[in-house]
C-alpha cells in the first residue's frame, strides 16, 4: 500500500488550498475595507451636518 502522494496530487492539493486562502483572504480584506470606509463616511457625514456655512456651489457663478 503506497503512503505518499503522487506529484500531480501534490500539486492539485495545493493549488486548492491556494485558491480556497486567496478566496477567504479577499473576502476578509474587502469586508474590514468595508467596515472602514463605512465608518468614514458615517464620520464624514455628520462633519457635513454640523458645519454651519454649506460649500458653494459653482453654479452660482
Amino acid at each position: 500500500m503506497q503512503k505518499g502522494f503522487t506529484l500531480l496530487q501534490t500539486i492539485a492539493i495545493s493549488g486548492v488550498f491556494s485558491a480556497v486562502s486567496g478566496w477567504y483572504g479577499f473576502m476578509f480584506g474587502r469586508e474590514s475595507a468595508r467596515k472602514e470606509l463605512g465608518g468614514l463616511i458615517e464620520d464624514l457625514r455628520n462633519s457635513n451636518s454640523d458645519s454651519v456655512s454649506p460649500t458653494p456651489s459653482h453654479s452660482q457663478e
